[in-house]
């Protein structure tokens, strides 16, 4: 505990042991003029109401000391990268209007549901990956960075995980070599990627080794598939493609790092998803100040002293 004006401290101990004095040798003389005019002594139950507003005395003025106690306080907050899959088959309309921006609707509601303390970065993936938007607490900043968001290409999941890794931890993050060590990323628990696509990979760096450098570093990746297991079709250079959710990959990677899948068939239902997304709770230690519950503990102490005086003493002192 700490005192924005410790000098009340001394005087709160001064003033104390100054009552305390004053009404110890004030008891002496009044219990010896009572014994002298030959009245018996109420007992030591007679002190209880002095003692009562005696207590309230250093507590009022501790109190006025301003006291404060840092608290550790439950919070949202950290960093969130969302990382879209912006492959061909993004485009497939089984979601309606498409599965991108079905997901990009989900994610602008994401980002306006989350509060200042949280950092919200854009990533894009197909074949490689692309940060578009560094984690910021400027929501509108992340929101006009989803609605950039545009398909082509392949879909490359691993590579999406190294950039994201990469931007988390500020340094380049890459595969170790067949039997090498992992790279140490550090511990970064407050930090979580929200990945949306439909899951279909089309090479890149291993997603199962991606998504355990992720683990280690204590990154949590969650995952919502866009699409429909039914599936669509997509026009790629003139040719119709079929394409359909693949849940597997999806949720093989949400699992190794202790993350959750969330399966959206519809529109609907993607953005009813991501209301299911759960950040990490930090606590943070903030000042409380005492004041207030100093004062009604001298409040009480001087109410209760009172009252007792009434019904002994028929008076409060």
């Amino acid at each position: 505990m700490t005192f924005l004006y410790p000098a009340v401290i001394a005087v709160a101990v001064l003033l104390s042991a100054a009552a305390v004095a004053g009404y110890v040798g004030l008891a002496k003389r009044r219990a010896a003029a009572l014994e002298a005019a030959g009245f018996k002594s109420l007992g030591k139950r007679r002190h209880l109401p002095y003692a009562l507003i005696l207590a309230a005395v250093p507590v009022m003025l501790i109190g006025l000391a301003r006291p404060q106690a840092e608290v550790a306080v439950p919070r949202v907050a950290g960093t969130v990268l969302l990382a879209f899959d912006i492959s061909n088959s993004m485009s497939a309309g089984d979601v309606a209007p498409s599965r991108l921006a079905a997901a990009q609707q989900a994610a602008k509601g994401f980002v306006e549901d989350q509060p200042d303390t949280v950092d919200v970065g854009v990533l894009v993936f197909g074949s490689e990956a692309l940060l578009t938007q560094a984690p910021t607490d400027d929501h509108a900043a992340a929101i006009a960075a989803i609605e950039r968001v545009s398909p082509s290409g392949g879909t490359s999941l691993g590579k999406a995980i190294l950039v994201a890794l990469g931007t988390i931890t500020g340094k380049p993050v890459n595969l170790p070599e067949q039997n090498g060590a992992a790279p140490d990323l550090g511990y970064w628990p407050s930090a979580t990627i929200v990945v949306f696509s439909d899951g279909e990979e089309t090479g890149g760096p291993d997603v199962q080794a991606a998504a355990e450098l992720a683990a280690a570093a204590g990154v949590r990746i969650q995952t919502v598939g866009v699409g429909t297991a039914k599936g669509g079709t997509v026009e790629v250079d003139g040719f119709q493609l079929a394409t359909a959710l693949d849940e597997t990959l999806l949720t093989a990677v949400a699992q190794v790092t202790g993350g959750t899948y969330y399966a959206a068939g519809d529109a609907g239902a993607l953005a009813a998803s991501t209301d299911s997304i759960d950040l990490r709770l930090t606590t943070e230690k903030e000042p409380i100040e005492l004041t207030a519950p100093f004062t009604a503990a001298a409040l009480l102490l001087l109410t209760l002293g009172g009252l007792l005086g009434i019904r002994w003493h028929g008076r409060i002192i």
